[in-house]
């Protein structure tokens, strides 16, 4: 098995959660594009046409409750993936959010290999992705020596600034998109607005040159425009124009967005109508047994008062039974 580690180390003018989860979703998305990005040969190992399945749950017994609680170390995603020669493998993903300069972050992700060795069984690969400034601290090893005994591991490292925003461009890859949208995400803050807002819409000009299935692309500019976040009518409402007419009316972001907010709110409500189903059948389960066990007290009263000679009639009008149940009794 083989789950790989990612990490992103973001700085954001909006809450961090939010382009975490964001990022996230974009790497569940695109994985196999990423696997790609990650390995040239990629296809000739991976088996793409098998479902990749994400195991979140079975990730997050990895993490200690103080580190949650911490909002710090948060390990996001678990892949199960098949190679081409059949045999089942997995591939972690980790996202978290820091300042950049973590100098434990090696030990770390060294101790959620072996974690994850250790609670499943597996053989684990690590991949560190780092997101932060060009002078960001990447390192790709971890190494413990004391007396005899030393650890040294080693794991992939990539930087978001391997590859120049023109490379990316220029690639046919759908992470590779992505990767320039944290690049210029780094930019919120220090250049106008309008400069983003270009630097946006031409990596969504890029996206539309290829001929990607139509949802995926979809999916991509929905991330991108959240991710890059302008919080300026007039530039979204040029950015959207734009992705109308380059998608030749196909792309519709107003009426996507409105669909995703209805979305939204119609899992909200199912999830609170599930809610209070499974609320009204705890609540019904308790009341079954109380009243069994409220039965279970009666027969065995009954059965007391029977040995002890109490007329059967007598009993069951007292502890309103039939006659029939206090004669069964023994």
């Amino acid at each position: 098995m083989l789950p790989i580690f990612i990490m992103t180390n973001k700085k954001r003018s909006k809450p961090p959660k939010q382009n975490d989860e964001l990022l996230k979703g974009a790497f569940e998305e695109n994985f196999p594009d990423f696997l790609r990005f990650l390995y040239p040969n990629a296809d000739n190992l991976f088996d793409f046409s098998k479902n990749i399945q994400f195991m979140d749950k079975e990730l997050l017994a990895i993490v200690p409750d103080r580190d949650r609680k911490k909002g710090k170390r948060v390990a996001d995603l678990l892949a199960k993936v098949f190679l081409k020669d059949g045999t089942e493998k997995h591939i972690m993903l980790n996202t978290e959010i820091e300042g950049g300069n973590d100098v434990k972050f090696a030990e770390r992700i060294y101790q959620y290999n072996y974690r994850i060795r250790d609670r499943y069984s597996i053989s684990v690969a690590t991949i560190a992705v780092y997101t932060g400034s060009h002078n960001q601290p990447k390192p790709s090893e971890y190494i413990d020596v004391i007396l005899d005994t030393s650890v040294h591991f080693r794991y992939r490292a990539y930087h978001i600034f391997d590859h120049s925003e023109e490379e990316l461009l220029a690639m046919d890859n759908i992470f590779a998109f992505l990767v320039v949208a944290c690049q210029k995400a780094l930019l919120e803050g220090k250049i106008p607005d309008e400069e983003l807002g270009e630097d946006r819409l031409t990596i969504a000009k890029t996206l539309l040159r290829h001929d990607y299935d139509h949802d995926r692309i979809k999916n991509f500019l929905i991330f991108l425009k959240n991710f890059l976040y302008i919080n300026d009518a007039e530039i979204n409402r040029i950015f959207d124009e734009q992705i109308i007419q380059l998608s030749g009316g196909t792309i519709d972001m107003g009426v996507i967005e409105v669909v995703k907010k209805q979305e939204r709110q119609e899992g909200l409500r199912e999830g609170l109508q599930k809610g209070r189903l499974e609320e009204r059948a705890k609540t019904a389960k308790l009341l079954r047994e109380e009243r069994a066990k409220a039965e279970a007290e009666k027969l065995e009263s009954a059965l007391n008062f029977k040995k002890m000679g109490v007329p059967v009639k007598d009993i069951a009008k007292g502890l309103g039974l039939t006659v029939e149940q206090v004669e069964k009794l023994k």
